[in-house]
């Protein structure tokens, strides 16, 4: 079976609720990252063979077959197909699994997987509760209900049973949320993410576009943060740990890579940046739901015949504090490896773009830091995660 490589990744800096980005349609922010990694590669738009989009929020302005409205909104010839994705918050990265696994089977040489997510335009949630108020039902069915008797979905309510079950308290989840925002700013300050963003222009959602200015640096980082504000924040639950300061930020987003094999690396002169090495998706409890990425984890790294302290770099998604301090907890990592330029909880969570958008980042900080394994993964919607290890070439 062929290999899986990674030849170029992009995404857009994150931008605010009502922001920097809100502006923009959704298919729009997908077409600029798809020809961003066409630009870099210089290849013929003709020779990508499908475009795999992760997207949560498939209403709206993100209906319809997002996948395809953003190859319609790129330089790729209407020749190129395109499919979207829903693993929840992981929909990009399977989005990435299914590319992978598409030109390792030879079926397909070159596509890319991408995601895109506008949370300013189509708010989280919308496609249930929309449905749910025109009369259309609510997607909890009755025998779901039989199996998970008076048990309510959610991850609000799943975070604050990861940190109870982990003992992790409020104070931690304050230092860890402090912590990864010097972590971004610091990143920032440095150019860390310089190569990896494509600038794209301002657009807010009112209309307003200041002539020629560039969105380049992520709008979610709260350069004057401190520890006092964090910890001032109101809990989310009576008598909880969470607060909005330790929960990921709502953000606008596009993100994409192109992953090809040998045949087309050869074919068109490519020069790979990483290679997909081991990928896993598990389902896990779906009522404390976020857990799923410790146990993911651990299956991936005995599948692939790899120890923990193997990896250089992780990307655990920051979509509430606890997931990756219990994931710490559980695996053992080095903290000093996690989320080395931040997370979501600085940079912001853009749902479907969220995948390719860790990818990007892991495969540029292994690139700056000249190291080798890098493992992504993140907790999703129904108790999923989905990891994926690569190697850096």
């Amino acid at each position: 079976m062929s290999e899986a490589y990674i030849v170029a990744a992009t995404r857009t800096a994150g931008g605010r609720k009502a922001g920097r980005l809100s502006g923009w349609h959704p298919a729009d922010l997908l077409g600029k990252v798809i020809d961003g990694v066409v630009d870099r590669t210089g290849i013929d738009p003709a020779a990508v063979e499908d475009v795999i989009a992760g997207c949560v929020g498939q209403v709206g302005e993100q209906a319809m077959n997002l996948a395809r409205n953003g190859v319609l909104a790129s330089k790729l010839p209407e020749s190129v197909p395109g499919t979207t994705v829903d693993r929840q918050c992981g929909s990009s990265q399977q989005a990435l699994h299914f590319a992978a696994q598409a030109v390792m089977s030879g079926a397909m040489d070159v596509v890319i997987a991408c995601g895109a997510e506008s949370m300013s335009r189509v708010p989280m949630f919308s496609n249930a509760v929309l449905a749910q108020k025109a009369g259309m039902g609510y997607y909890v069915s009755p025998a779901m209900q039989q199996r998970y008797p008076n048990i309510e979905f959610s991850q609000f309510v799943g975070a604050e049973m990861m940190a109870r079950k982990y003992d992790i308290t409020k104070d931690q989840l304050d230092q860890y949320a402090f912590d990864t925002t010097q972590r971004a700013i610091a990143a920032t300050r440095a150019g860390a993410f310089e190569d990896e963003i494509l600038p794209l222009e301002v657009r807010q959602y009112d209309g307003a576009q200041p002539p020629g200015e560039m969105h380049t640096i992520d709008e979610g980082i709260r350069f004057d943060a401190t520890l006092e504000r964090i910890a001032g924040v109101k809990l989310l639950a009576e008598n909880g740990r969470v607060t909005a300061a330790t929960a990921s930020q709502i953000c606008d987003g596009a993100s994409a890579v192109m992953v090809v094999n040998e045949k087309a690396l050869k074919a068109h002169g490519l020069k790979p940046l990483a290679r997909i090495h081991h990928m896993t998706v598990i389902g896990h409890d779906p009522v404390i739901m976020l857990e799923a990425p410790l146990p993911a984890t651990v299956q991936a790294l005995k599948k692939s015949g790899m120890k923990i302290d193997d990896i250089d770099l992780f990307e655990v998604n920051e979509a509430f504090a606890p997931v990756p301090l219990a994931w710490l907890q559980i695996t053992g990592a080095d903290p000093a490896r996690l989320n080395v330029n931040g997370g979501a909880i600085a940079l912001g969570h853009p749902l479907g773009g969220s995948g390719t958008k860790l990818m990007t980042t892991l495969v540029h900080a292994l690139k700056q830091q000249n190291k080798r394994y890098g493992l992504q993964t993140m907790c999703e919607g129904g108790g999923l995660a989905n990891v994926t290890i690569v190697e850096r070439l």
